[in-house]
């Protein structure tokens, strides 16, 4: 009973924001322009700043781990290709298929899985995690443009650049490279900056999931495709059962084991969305995808972290 309990208080507060945003805009408390421009804040401001300080804060010395970060790039790097394949066999369009690959390997880690992994250790742990989110990030990125880009060379001329530069100036990259640099030449913020930095910060993950369950429309649900479902039953089932399992059977445990277990059981990231939006993709494919992995990972999270507690392996 203790661990279900573990596992409910751990996911409930989370989704349950999550469904506060969709309440306020079927409300009209809040409508599509807060949605809108909120994400924007979100994205350019209060999760760099989360992202800087907790870099800022993590001693690499002690928490960087060179097995747990390659695991997590070899595991991502087979989701893709078992992304690829999938994608292929239910799909005969570059436009749809390029909406599969990226919904099922690319997760919301960076605001749903530093949010439970806060739920559950604390500012030690999301130190932890967002040494983890510096190194995904950039092969998130990286994997997103071959999977927009590749499935579509015999439809349209496809520039990559414009997405490269794109990538480039992503905030969140140029948060953690920020806090690399000032970490390595140990550079003294003043602060005012560090606090002004905080109240920031402290804003980013609640506004983030307000703004997920404000562009999540549940009717939708009614007429969903079999590549949606296909594609997210991928991305919060399979992906996650393999590759924790893989994990468990390479020795890995507590911290490390549910991290893992969080990063690849976060549902679909809504920048899936933007992309493939940018890319002239299924947009309307990949926000279907968005939304069932968000709704139903709340179970399969609950699920996992059950299971994982009441075998004592976190």
């Amino acid at each position: 009973m203790n661990d279900l309990i573990f596992s409910l208080e751990t996911v409930a507060p989370v989704f349950l924001i999550v469904l506060l945003g969709s309440v306020l805009r079927k409300l009209k408390v809040i409508n599509e322009n807060f949605v809108t421009v909120s994400a924007k804040f979100v994205f350019s401001s209060a999760l760099p700043a989360l992202v800087f300080l907790e870099i800022l804060k993590a001693d690499f010395s002690e928490n960087f781990n060179i097995n747990l970060i390659s695991y997590i790039y070899i595991a991502t790097l087979i989701s893709f290709i078992i992304g690829i394949f999938v994608a292929y066999k239910i799909s005969n369009t570059g436009k749809d298929r390029s909406v599969i690959i990226q919904g099922s390997f690319r997760g919301n880690y960076a605001i749903v899985g530093l949010a439970l992994i806060q739920n559950i250790y604390g500012e030690k742990g999301l130190a932890d995690a967002a040494i983890v989110l510096a190194f995904i990030l950039p092969m998130y990125n990286v994997l997103s443009i071959l999977a927009l880009t590749y499935p579509l060379k015999k439809e349209k001329n496809v520039s990559a650049a414009k997405i490269l530069l794109e990538i480039v100036k992503n905030p969140l990259l140029i948060g953690l490279f920020s806090a690399l640099i000032v970490s390595y030449f140990k550079i003294n913020l003043n602060g005012i900056i560090i606090s002004s930095l905080e109240y920031l910060s402290a804003l980013s993950l609640p506004l983030a999931l307000i703004g997920i369950g404000g562009v999540l429309k549940f009717e939708d649900l009614r007429s969903l495709s079999k590549s949606a479902s296909i594609a997210s039953f991928l991305k919060i089932v399979i992906v996650p059962s393999l590759f924790t399992t893989g994990a468990y059977f390479l020795g890995f445990r507590n911290t490390e084991l549910l991290i893992m277990f969080i990063l690849f059981s976060s549902p679909t990231a809504i920048a899936s969305y933007i992309m493939a939006e940018a890319m002239g993709c299924n947009g309307k494919l990949a926000a279907n995808i968005i939304l069932i992995t968000t709704i139903f990972s709340a179970f399969t999270i609950a699920a996992g972290l059950f299971l994982l507690k009441y075998f004592l392996l976190i």
